[in-house]
């Protein structure tokens, strides 16, 4: 199966959202039921700062709590739109900020941040010239709402991206007027897979959407590695897991242990890595143990994990090499954990 192929279904009644290229799993989604989305919207009530670590405890709908790292300027009782940035670690708040963004499949409206822009991966300058056309055509500028055409526009039709623009700003403008009150409130409830699938993944892609299509394109199958730590390389073996702490990457040869050898299952490890992480929905502090190589070598490797990452959707921060010879990576935590199908 050659291509982008995007699978939406659903696994015993959870929605769900798979993406093959080539046929091979390179992307995951499923939805959390129990957790608020990433992107939900919310009208929070300040609670309490937390003066150690200069952030806002927020009150949100049900008793549940939500946590915003700056507190400058806010006050306990204050009311304040917020929007989940990924999910929360067992027991902890719910992660929010106050920058609030409406996304859609082709345009971004940003509150607090006025004018119009085109993605940058849209380089036809004349292309660029009639989205700009069509976005002052369509927005309707307050001098304090921004849009942001996405780079999905330079497939789409002029309608298509006018209808986007109209509704996510008649959206934004509805939400943003639900500021103030005396109680939180949910106002949106975010993104589900299928609607992040045609928001992410679509252009170019074929996209399955009869039931069934996870079992007959051979997505389950796949699933199942994605529980094994073992993740085979032509040139040697990777195993990624995760602690409470961290999680640990460790990159070995197979039977050659020369420092050709090394460097080879290197490189290969740092260009599969994302994907493993991106399946398996691992997050935050990541120590990757490559195979025994010379400092000369780390260079290429570290360019080849950079390489890697500039493709990956989820936002991660290469920090470097610590005096042991590890490679820490700080990454954003958007998704949950993988723990298996469900029930």
């Amino acid at each position: 199966m050659k291509g982008r192929t995007i699978i939406l279904d659903d696994l015993n009644g959870i929605e769900a959202a798979a993406l093959l290229v080539d046929g091979q799993l390179d992307d995951l989604l499923v939805d959390a039921a129990d957790a608020p989305r990433p992107g939900a919207i919310y009208r929070g009530i300040c609670d309490r700062p937390l003066k150690g670590q200069g952030g806002m405890m927020l009150r949100l709908p049900e008793g549940g709590t939500a946590f915003l790292r700056s507190a400058k300027g806010l006050r306990p009782g204050q009311p304040m739109l917020v929007q989940v940035t990924g999910y929360a670690d067992d027991g902890k708040a719910v992660p929010v900020t106050d920058r609030v963004l409406f996304k859609s499949r082709y345009a971004i409206v940003t509150p607090g941040k006025p004018g119009l822009n085109i993605s940058r991966q849209i380089t036809d300058d004349e292309q660029r010239d009639a989205l700009l056309g069509i976005a002052n055509a369509a927005f309707e500028a307050d001098g304090q709402t921004g849009l942001i055409l996405r780079s999905s526009c330079a497939y789409a039709s002029e309608d298509d991206i006018t209808e986007d623009i109209i509704a996510m700003q008649d959206l934004a403008a509805a939400i943003m007027a639900e500021a103030e009150g005396t109680e939180p409130e949910a106002l949106t409830e975010g993104d589900g897979p299928h609607t992040l699938a045609w928001r992410e993944w679509v252009i170019p892609a074929e996209v399955v959407t009869e039931p069934g299509g996870f079992a007959r394109l051979g997505v389950l199958d796949q699933i199942d590695d994605i529980a094994r730590p073992k993740i085979t390389l032509a040139e040697g073996t990777m195993y990624v897991e995760a602690t409470r702490a961290l999680v640990a990457v460790d990159v070995n040869t197979g039977g050659d242990t020369s420092p050709a050898a090394a460097l080879k299952v290197n490189l290969a490890a740092a260009r599969v890595l994302p994907r493993a992480l991106r399946l398996r929905g691992f997050g935050g502090q990541i120590a990757v143990d490559f195979a025994p190589m010379s400092k000369a070598h780390r260079k290429q490797v570290e360019q080849s994990l950079r390489a890697a990452f500039r493709a990956d959707a989820v936002e991660t921060s290469l920090v470097g090499w610590t005096t042991m010879g590890l490679f820490e990576l700080q990454r954003k935590r958007e998704r949950l954990p993988w723990k298996g199908l469900p029930a």
